[in-house]
């Protein structure tokens, strides 16, 4: 078989756009903590000293959205003025106003928030049916976050990047080729040191053993030489800029929205997450080795206006047209359906808004955005619980 590279990327919860992320999934969690119909739309830019928090709400809760930002920057670690904005001392700027009632109208008949194309992905090549990949590069760039919280590595900062490329024979991966780390750091840091300890802390411990041979991986680590400067004062953040990161590292298509600071009635978010859902349930049934579903709505409207399944040749037992069947008989992928089945109302998005929506099946605490409420363990939207009625509806 021919041989091929594919690549992905990781960003830090450091990283200026995946701060901006987590601002305003926090904002989101705590009006849905309070008011579980909240809509919301709230998006965030961090620059050096200052976050920005915008969008369209329709709540009955109340959120401080100075509290909310500067908690989430605490949580992240930038607690020091050095790194270029400090959790005690940013500015907060906010601009909100209430959702448009034209959108409204449809929404609350039931209908989409929004038009649109949303895809879920799913691969066997890994334990989570992820893409490879992703999968390790998001690995690293947890790894370096808990280097540097447990003191571990204490000169490292908050922002960093990981990148790696795995070298497949047809659709297995058999090799780690290239692996990148850059990794904001102290300035008294030398780069022979640094090299050495992310070698040794980070990289050799989490890539798995039987892909990842130190001797013949090509490793490039702060290749620049130097990474001091980083977070909202290297480069301003912006909610829904890293949307490849968030889904499937570029293995799976895109339909081009973020999903950050949107409740579930804005199927960019909802959608996505069944759509994710339906193609793992495939792949965990054993229906297909890689399975791509492709959802559309109008907006207003609660039927999606397509449907559409792509195995790329790996279904067993099964075309794909008796895939898209059996799944819309087993899935009902109307937007209060989806809500309804995945628990979507809760306030679980903030631990979505860094490493990644998907391929999280580790139980994850959520932050204490309600301490009145019992925190919920799990994204649903990775069950398999759907995986033997799709046998079923499709024959097998």
């Amino acid at each position: 078989m021919n041989r091929t590279l594919f690549t992905s990327e990781s960003v830090t919860e450091g990283h200026p756009d995946k701060i901006a992320d987590q601002i305003s999934d926090s904002v989101l969690d705590h009006l849905l903590s309070q008011d579980p119909r909240s809509r919301v739309g709230c998006e965030t830019l961090v620059t050096t000293g200052v976050a920005v928090v915008a969008g369209e709400i329709t709540t009955t809760a109340y959120a401080h959205v100075p509290d909310v930002v500067r908690g989430t920057l605490r949580r992240i670690g930038y607690t020091n003025a050095a790194y270029g904005i400090d959790a005690a001392t940013c500015a907060v700027l906010t601009s909100l106003d209430r959702q448009s009632p034209d959108i409204a109208m449809g929404v609350d008949t039931g209908g989409a928030g929004d038009q649109g194309m949303m895809f879920g992905y799913a691969s066997d090549e890994t334990e989570e049916l992820m893409p490879a990949p992703l999968v390790f590069a998001h690995r690293l760039t947890r790894r370096l976050a808990e280097v540097r919280k447990s003191g571990e590595l204490p000169w490292l900062r908050p922002d960093g990047k990981s990148q790696v490329t795995v070298e497949y024979e047809g659709a297995k991966p058999v090799r780690i080729h290239t692996v990148v780390v850059s990794a904001q750091h102290d300035e008294n840091i030398g780069q022979e040191d640094l090299i050495g300890a992310i070698k040794a802390h980070v990289v050799d411990p989490v890539l798995p053993a039987e892909l990842y041979d130190a001797r013949d991986c090509v490793l490039h680590i702060n290749p620049t030489g130097r990474f001091v400067i980083g977070g909202p004062h290297g480069d301003a953040g912006l909610t829904g800029r890293k949307i490849i990161v968030d889904t499937y590292g570029g293995a799976g298509r895109h339909g081009g929205g973020a999903f950050s600071g949107k409740d579930a009635t804005k199927v960019d978010r909802s959608a996505s997450y069944a759509a994710r859902w339906a193609a793992k349930n495939v792949v965990a049934a054993g229906m297909a080795a890689r399975c791509e579903i492709q959802l559309a709505y109008a907006i207003g409207v609660a039927h999606p206006v397509s449907v559409h399944v792509d195995t790329f040749g790996t279904a067993r037992g099964v075309s794909d047209a008796g895939v898209a069947k059996a799944v819309q008989e087993v899935m009902d992928f109307r937007p209060q359906a989806i809500i309804d089945r995945l628990g979507l109302r809760n306030p679980i998005f903030t631990p979505t808004a860094a490493y990644g929506h998907f391929g999280r099946h580790a139980e994850i605490r959520v932050p204490d955005v309600a301490p009145t409420q019992e925190p919920v363990w799990f994204f649903p939207w990775e069950r398999t619980d759907v995986a033997d009625d799709l046998r079923r509806a499709a024959g097998l």
